[in-house]
């Protein structure tokens, strides 16, 4: 891999100063949730660390997960985000095609065998042979087999390779299967959403160059950095969800004062992501802010789980309007049953107990 370049050496081609340069590595530091005393890591593995060989392959998709990728502006430079990798193949971005595009990638694939990433976008469909895709004149699950055989490790961008999302869902004529379901014998980091947010994407990259690991993962492979909490948790809404202040139908004076949107379907009570938190375009808004409930679009199946405009369930707060006695009196409600709980097991383990002394 000697032959590659840093991404230091890539920003400092395109005239970013050594100022820029540390200014990023902070706040890559801060996206990522690290101290600064990461900043100096970080500046180091992008002052030596050759960028890493990536392949990008694409699926069933829509190709948004690389219209969000490509668009990353915080922490990455809009004009360096493609250069931080060393993206050798990816058939929606790069200039060649046919069989100069699929040369490249035999080439990459046997000089970098065990060292290159491969990055997945949408999934493939294993109904007729594959038949339902084609990349090469192959179906798209050889190829996907063939460049994963070599991988270090592999990404499923989006919720098509992480879940299967919209191709996979009832009845799934294609057979559309998430990655990990065809793969199973490399470690593959999902990173779901319909699209995932740019500078998720961009972080998951940027903190396995920098540590060279993949970053820690929840029991469904998502990064925890950007996975481990409901949008709900974070929410902006979150005050007028506890408080009991609801948007009833979406043109309603709830909805001109910013209630919370949990009785018109918003799935964020149910839904880990960022979007919260780091939001899309640079930061300016998500889903919630302009008025949309979440969809739930990083969760497992979201297509099949009914209605987006549907409430989840009948679960809420006290509300603004309870009184003290009010919450007192469900309190009390909660310990006295909790009592009442505890004497019946406490006579129970008294009866066993004199029973086996019978004995």
């Amino acid at each position: 891999m000697a032959g590659l370049e840093t991404f230091y050496d890539v920003m400092r081609r395109q005239g970013i100063t050594r100022r820029s340069f540390i200014k990023y590595c902070s706040l890559t530091a801060a996206a990522l949730g690290l101290g600064p005393e990461f900043v100096p890591q970080i500046a180091s593995a992008m002052e030596t660390k050759p960028r890493l060989p990536v392949l990008w392959l694409h699926g069933l998709e829509c190709t948004c997960c690389s219209e969000s990728f490509i668009r990353s502006a915080h922490p990455l430079v809009k004009d360096v985000v493609l250069s931080m990798i060393s993206l050798d193949y990816d058939d929606t971005l790069m200039a060649s095609a046919g069989h100069q595009a699929e040369a490249i990638l035999d080439e990459v694939m046997e000089k970098y065998h065990g060292n290159y990433i491969l990055a997945v976008e949408g999934n493939p469909p294993l109904n007729e042979d594959g038949m339902y895709c084609i990349i090469g004149g192959k179906p798209f699950v050889e190829q996907l087999k063939k460049v994963a055989s070599g991988a270090k490790a592999i990404i499923s961008w989006g919720s098509c390779a992480s879940y299967g999302c919209v191709q996979a869902a009832r009845p799934n004529p294609t057979q559309a299967t998430p990655v990990h379901k065809v793969i199973l014998d490399k470690p593959i980091i999902k990173v779901p959403g319909c699209p995932p947010i740019a500078e998720v994407m961009t972080g998951v990259i940027t903190y396995m160059l920098t540590f060279d690991r993949l970053p820690e993962l929840d029991r469904q492979g998502r990064p925890k950095m950007f996975y481990s909490q409901r949008i709900h948790d974070k929410c902006y809404r979150r005050p007028h969800f506890d408080a009991g202040q609801y948007v009833e139908s979406f043109d309603d004076e709830g909805a001109r004062k910013g209630y919370c949107l949990y009785k018109v379907g918003c799935k964020g009570p149910t839904t880990y992501n960022a979007c919260s938190t780091v939001r899309w375009n640079d930061g300016v808004s998500f889903p919630i802010q302009s008025g949309h409930g979440c969809i739930g679009c990083s969760e497992d199946g979201f297509w099949d789980k009914g209605s987006w405009y549907a409430r989840l369930q009948n679960v809420g707060g006290f509300g603004i309007e309870a009184s003290a006695d009010k919450v007192g009196m469900v309190a009390a409600g909660a310990v006295g049953a909790g009592l009442a709980a505890h004497a019946a097991i406490t006579a129970l383990s008294r009866a066993r107990y004199k029973g086996d002394d019978a004995q």
